[in-house]
This record gives structure tokens, sequence and C-alpha cells, in this order.
């Protein structure tokens, strides 16, 4: 089901800090090099007196281009220009009432999210700034979206009031109906909602969804897109909505989950205040999914060199014997071994599923070991590995917990607030569009 423990671990959950579509080797791409826009201090839009510039329109763009893959050229940024204006209205209106109500958010908080960013990356301290300056996007574009995404999160949290407390009858209510359901189809879903505010402005607003949809179908991350343009609550987990059933949705979208392939990503759908965008990961039977977690720890000695099997290096020799002593030890043994070795992987990978395991060699070696036993070295091209099955269990996993029930009570009870609070931010605004 879906999961959300705290606006908290929604605020670390956020596609903010998913792995920014950086080449390999560092390179940039052509377009990211372009020179800067002209008038990049025109004045776009004014909202309840603060400007919006042409300048803030073209770094997002970048930016949402740099995450998705997607090239910068002048068309896209011509195509993007309206819907990133609206969605940077919407923001200001948010900080606006962010700062109105005195909900803090520091630097240090902003910090701790580019941190991730960067740990995510494989970035230095400093790496996700000079990334971005290099590719001509000014750092603040990424720095603002992440303090209105923690502030606005927190505001929504406090405006929950009583609400923010769910009590045990509504989880035990919530639990029952869902095991009365067992054995009806649901399905994990991601979602983009993009509102229409006023009718006359729903044909752009149709071109737009059109125009994401056919980027998603090109390639460009479902999570990426969702982040960047979505106005749900679930833009903050990448448009996420977890494992949900035909009726929780529009009737009309409803009946097309239904007929959705795995895989598959509908044509936007108008639903009440909007389009909504649906991506179909899976599909099972309510209250049955049956599967076998295993928990690892492994140690992992890298060649200093390319592997050639007909000519080991010595090094390669070496790291080779190093493994093989670790044949058959315990998991604290060899967790010890992945902690103090030469490692570039974690010793604790955490909790795996086994059926989803890849690739298939490795996931049926891991089927064969016996638990809490150190493997014989496992040679690969770039490295030796031991690895050790600490635990296995089979279980269901579309079993209901009361932490994930009172997670989605809350979660759905946000998005209420969450869209009434920006409806009303913009019905009371003045916002006035500049050429």
């Amino acid at each position: 089901m879906r999961a959300m423990t705290s606006f908290r671990a929604l605020i670390l959950a956020t596609a903010l800090a998913l792995p920014l579509a950086i080449p390999a080797g560092g390179a940039l791409m052509p377009w990211l090099a372009a020179p800067a826009m002209a008038q990049t201090n025109r004045i776009v839009s004014v909202v309840n007196g603060d400007v919006i510039t042409a300048n803030e329109v073209t770094n997002r763009s970048r930016l949402f281009a740099l995450n998705s893959g997607m090239g910068a050229s002048a068309e896209v940024l011509t195509r993007l220009r309206p819907q990133v204006t609206r969605l940077l209205v919407d923001e200001r209106l948010r900080t606006q009432e962010v700062q109105r109500r005195r909900v803090l958010v520091s630097d240090a908080d902003v910090a701790e999210a580019v941190g991730d960013i960067e740990q995510r990356n494989g970035l230095p301290a400093g790496g996700l700034a000079a990334q971005l300056r290099n590719s001509g996007i000014e750092p603040r574009a990424l720095y603002d979206q992440i303090r209105n995404q923690i502030g606005w999160a927190r505001l929504v949290r406090g405006m929950l009031g009583n609400q923010g407390e769910v009590a045990q009858r509504e989880v035990d209510d919530f639990i029952a109906a869902h095991k009365a359901r067992t054995g009806e189809p649901e399905y994990l879903v991601s979602e983009i909602f993009i509102p229409v505010d006023e009718a006359s402005a729903e044909a752009d607003v149709r071109r737009f969804v059109d125009d994401v949809v056919a980027q998603l179908r090109r390639g460009v991350p479902f999570p990426a897109a969702a982040t960047q343009f979505s106005q749900s609550q679930t833009a903050l987990q990448g448009g996420d909505m977890g494992w949900v059933r035909p009726d929780e949705f529009d009737p009309a979208v409803g009946r097309i989950v239904s007929q959705m392939p795995p895989g598959a990503i509908a044509n936007p759908t108008r639903v009440p205040g909007g389009f909504q965008i649906i991506a179909l990961r899976q599909k099972r039977e309510t209250g049955r999914e049956l599967a076998t977690l295993v928990t690892l720890r492994q140690s992992f000695y890298p060649f200093s060199a390319p592997l050639d099997p007909q000519a080991p290096t010595q090094q390669q020799r070496d790291a080779v014997e190093r493994a093989r002593t670790l044949e058959g030890k315990s998991c604290e043994a060899i967790d010890a071994a992945g902690r103090g070795g030469p490692n570039n992987r974690p010793s604790d990978p955490g909790t795996v599923r086994l059926d989803t395991m890849q690739p298939p060699p490795l996931r049926q070696l891991i089927a064969g070991l016996p638990v809490g036993r150190g493997s014989q070295p496992i040679i690969t091209p770039d490295g030796v590995m031991v690895i050790a099955v600490c635990s296995k269990e089979t279980r269901n996993l579309a079993e209901l917990t009361p932490d994930q029930a009172k997670a989605q009570i809350m979660r759905e009870r946000a998005e209420l607030i969450s869209r009434q609070m920006q409806r009303d931010l913009r019905r009371r605004a003045t916002i006035e569009a500049r050429g």
C-alpha cells in the first residue's frame, strides 16, 4: 500500500532526491552549454506583487530537461514555457502562504536535501551546484523548489489540525474494509495531475498534457515529470499513488486503469479540477501477493584493472584469495569484512524481494544459498564478492498493516486540504501576466 509514515519521510522520498540524469563521466550534453536567453530579467508574471522573470522560467525548464534527459532545444523550452510559468506562479503562491503563516524552512533543511541528492548521485559536497552551473542552470532553481516543497508539506501537515491524528477505530475500519475486498483487482499506479483553474486556459493545458504524455512515451522518467509538473501531493513521491482500486479514481480514470496493461501510460483524462495522467506499473489481487524476502550481507573486492580470465593480474588473484577466506563464514563476519575492506558497495543492501532480483543468474544463486553461510567467491568483470543470505521468509505483501492504513488515511486527507488551499490561493490572488 502507499508508504507514508510521516511528512518528513515524504520530503526525504521526494523525487527531488532522485538521481539526476548526469551523463557518464560528467560530460555535459551540448545543449546544456547553450548561452543564456536574451532579456533574462524580463518580467513574465506578477503574483501579489512578487515578480517571476524569464530567467526563472528558463532555469526551471532547463532543470526539468536535465532531470528527464530531454534535449533543451529552443523549441522544447518554448513549448514548456506556459506550464512552467504556471507552475512557478503556483509555487510563488505557496511560498507566500508558507511565509505568511510563518512556517520555517531553514537553510539547513535545504542543505540536507541537497546533500541527499549528492549522495545518491555519488557527488562530493558542493558537486551538485557545480553540475548545475556547468549545465547553464542557476542552483537556486533547484534550491527554491526544494524549499517550497518542504514548506508546503509542513504547512499542509499543520493545517490538518485534529485530522492529523487518526483514531484506532478508523484504522481498524479501514483494514476491515480492505480485507472485505480480498481477491478484487488493484493496481500499482503513478499519476501526474495538472489543474485547470480557468475555462479559457483548458485548451493550452490540454496541449501541454498531451506533450507530457508524448515525452513520457519517448522515455522521460515518470517520477521526474511528476516532481516538476504534478500539482498532487503525490508529486513529493514522484507521482507514486501506491496500490489502488478502480473505485478510488474518478470513474473515467477507473475504467481506463482496469483495461491497461502493466507498463502503459494512459492518455490524459479530464477529471474534476484538471487533467490526470496515469501510468500502470503492476496488477495484483487485493490481499494476495506472496513473495520471498531475503536479507543479505556482502563483501566486495574490486579489481584495479579489467579482468582477463586467461591472464589475471596478481592483484586480482589476491582479491579472489581474500574472498575465499569468507566462504562459509557467518553474516556477521561478512558484514565486518564488507565494512572494513576496500568496498565501494554497501555491506547491507537491505531487504530484497527475491523474484525481482536482477540479473536472473544472481537471483538463482541467491535462491540456492543456505541461510547464514557465505557463498563461494563470485567473480565479476570488475571485482569478486561473497554473499550470505541472513534471513529468508515468505510474506503476503498485500496484507495491510496498521501503519500503512494510517499512512493512507493521512495522505488522502492531506491531498484534499492541499488542493483546496491551492484553489483558494489562486482565487484570492492578484496575478498579472506580462508578455
